[in-house]
């Protein structure tokens, strides 16, 4: 053994030689170390014979060049089947061997197995593979400059934004000649100067917590501009067009205020200014006064003529009232047909009874639409408040008093609260002791409305509603019934049956479909989670077939609390829904603070779904809703138009009479059946 061969023994290489033919004629002892064969069994094969891609002619056309020229090759890398299964990669370097005479007799070389070095190459290659189709389909533009602030890097979303074309070579420009370039091109608008943006782009790198700057360009586009210094020198600049962002963060901001159908401020505004009012009488002394207005017939109008001529009776309504109002009052639409008005700055109080005269008037005159001469009156309850008075919650409970006096005097005119009015109270004072009497009774019953696929109609889900039959009056609203039980607090043992009956009847249904109960702020304040732990102990439903569906108006009682309990209840399992999005309050706050699990779209949008700024909104819930992970349900989808159109925007779930009404708890099993063999 050559004192090589023994550095072989010990290293990480062996030897080898080829005869005239190039079959291997020779190997060191240490091969079988790397190769896991004898030296015998490799003798008179060639070096294809052993590797794993012999029938790769393109890989191994250089090496077979250097081989027929009997030139000597360096670092050739192939894959060898080692005995084990494992693909190993050996690289060999080997020059050729000649005769005394000058003849060609072979090839002598050396191996190593370059594996691991292979490996790491690979892994690296698909990075930088990676990478680059990263930042050739990023939606952001992306501009790396070096030290001395030349481009050093471009992809190709910037040209896209910029408007560069592909022959406009900018790598190598510094920044400033970049800019220059930019503003040649006219993509700036002329308010802002070369010197000016270079100097913001300076101010943003030295800032130790960059934030993005806005710039608009001449064609009216956002564009959203980031800088970050990179450790070493140079720096990294981003941009992203923010533009249709924007509109959309407006247009849902809008709908965060203001009711979809008339424009009108909804719940969350008028609270903003009512808060504002009852600071200014305190600074002030000067009385205001609360207003709830409660249109008359309606609904017979609604049901007669459809949907359609309802909404546009609504717009009607609401032009009118602004129309009385003085620029400085508010009137917002907070229900159906229900509007609440601020009047602030009031002279005297007498001036409320005025203004309630003249909207009644307004509302009563004829309106035609749809070729029908329509008439409809509206009933007012008010309260005024001066400094000594009053929080909100008092405010409206009082107007809304009032506005049942309205009602029960015969409707289309106003009642303004009187202290010691009695036979309102005593009126609800008899509701809420028959409400007592009937849970005792079991009066109560649950309906269901399915929620289903908004493709296949498969049924995923059904809504709890819960009916009262009294005995004497016969049906009674829930929107009658429900505040007052949230109002003397028999809500908590109505909601518990609730829970407890729905999760009993789900269990009837196949095991996928879940049930979905709505929950008031006051059985949060009183013992919701107990309530929700033994419905799922007592029947042994599964805490994922439970969805829990909450308002924007629960969340705003008490946020913390309410969320914190949310977030527990969802640990176990429970599916968390928010209801009516859209409708008011903070809806976009609290999709950041809470992962809800569902997000339902509220009816009102979806009525109006035709008319391209609702349709723009829903498509931009559908899309938060994507990002965040969160389901999306189209609530009252009634007609065919409707579903085609929600189902093009994105929502995957519908509920609507355009599928079914609450049902009985047999009808709903029926229904589930039903669905299933068409689906068949």
């Amino acid at each position: 053994m050559s004192p090589l061969e023994d550095f072989a023994e010990i290293g990480s290489d062996w030897f080898w030689e080829t005869d005239a033919a190039l079959s291997f004629s020779y190997f060191s002892e240490s091969t079988k170390r790397f190769l896991g064969r004898e030296v015998a069994e490799l003798i008179g094969l060639s070096r294809k014979a052993i590797a794993e891609n012999a029938d790769d002619k393109a890989f191994w056309q250089p090496y077979a060049d250097d081989l027929q020229a009997h030139r000597p090759f360096r670092d050739f890398a192939y894959p060898y089947g080692h005995p084990d299964g494992v693909t190993r990669w050996l690289s060999v370097s080997g020059r050729p061997i000649f005769s005394q005479d000058g003849c060609f007799i072979g090839y002598r070389g050396v191996g190593r197995d370059v594996t691991a070095e292979h490996k790491t190459q690979e892994a690296l290659s698909e990075q930088i593979r990676r990478c680059d189709a990263a930042l050739e389909n990023m939606t952001q533009g992306l501009c790396m400059f070096d030290a001395t602030s030349q481009l050093v890097m471009v992809n190709r979303r910037y040209y896209d934004i910029f408007g560069l074309a592909a022959s406009d070579i900018i790598i190598g420009l510094t920044h400033r000649e970049i800019v220059k370039k930019l503003f040649q091109a006219g993509c700036y608008r002329g308010e802002i100067t070369i010197d000016q943006l270079c100097e913001k782009t300076t101010l943003a790198l030295q800032d130790e917590h960059p934030v993005p700057s806005y710039r608009e360009l001449a064609d009216g586009r956002i564009i959203a501009a980031s800088f970050r210094s990179m450790t070493g020198g140079g720096w990294v600049a981003t941009f992203e067009d923010f533009t249709e962002r924007r509109r959309n963060e407006a247009r849902i901001a809008h709908m965060a205020l203001h009711d979809t159908l008339t424009g009108l401020p909804n719940r969350a505004l008028l609270h903003d200014r009512l808060s504002q009012a009852i600071a200014r009488t305190t600074r002030t002394h000067s009385p205001f006064a609360v207003l709830m207005c409660d249109l008359d017939r309606f609904k017979a109008v609604n049901d007669s003529l459809g949907h359609p001529v309802g909404d546009a009776l609504l717009r009607v309504v609401a032009e009118r009232m602004q129309a009385v109002l003085r620029p400085y009052d508010t009137v917002a639409r907070i229900g159906g047909d229900e509007f609440a008005i601020v009047l602030d700055y009031l002279d005297e109080p007498g001036a409320a009874a005025c203004l309630a005269e003249r909207l009644i008037e307004a509302v009563g005159k004829p309106v035609c639409l749809d070729e029908q001469t329509i008439e409809v009156g509206v009933s007012i309850g008010l309260a005024v408040a001066d400094e000594n008075d009053y929080s909100t919650d008092d405010l409206f409970k009082r107007a809304d008093i009032a506005l049942y006096e309205a009602k029960a005097a015969g409707r289309n005119t106003y009642r303004e609260f009187c202290p010691n009015v009695g036979n309102r109270i005593a009126t609800r004072s008899q509701l809420g002791l028959d409400m007592k009497e009937a849970i005792r009774r079991g009066e109560f019953h649950l309906v269901y409305q399915p929620i289903v696929e908004a493709t296949t109609g498969a049924v995923v889900s059904f809504e709890a509603l819960m009916r009262w039959q009294h005995p004497l009056q016969g049906t009674i609203s829930p929107s009658e019934f429900i505040p007052l039980a949230e109002e003397t607090g028999l809500i908590v043992p109505l909601g518990a049956w609730a829970l407890q009956e729905a999760c009993r009847e789900a269990l009837t249904w196949p095991k996928p479909i879940r049930i979905g109960v709505n929950v008031s702020a006051v059985q949060f304040r009183r013992g919701l989670e107990e309530a929700v732990l033994s419905a799922l102990a007592t029947t042994g439903l599964p805490a994922h077939r439970l969805k829990l569906e909450v308002t924007e108006s629960v969340l705003m009682q008490d946020a913390d609390g309410v969320l914190a309990c949310l977030h527990r209840l969802r640990a176990l399992g429970v599916v968390i829904a928010l209801d009516d999005f859209g409708t008011g309050y903070s809806s976009l706050s609290y999709l950041r603070r809470f992962p809800f699990d569902k997000i339902k779209i509220d009816r009102s949008f979806i009525r109006d779904i035709a008319d391209p700024d609702a349709a723009a909104i829903v498509r931009a819930v559908v899309g938060i809703g994507e990002r965040l992970g969160m389901g999306i349900v189209a609530e009252g989808v009634e007609t065919v138009d409707q579903l085609k159109l929600v189902r093009q925007e994105g929502c995957t779930q519908v509920q609507g009479f355009l599928f079914s009404r609450p049902l009985l708890p047999g009808d709903a099993r029926a229904y589930i059946t039903s669905t299933q063999a068409a689906a068949a």
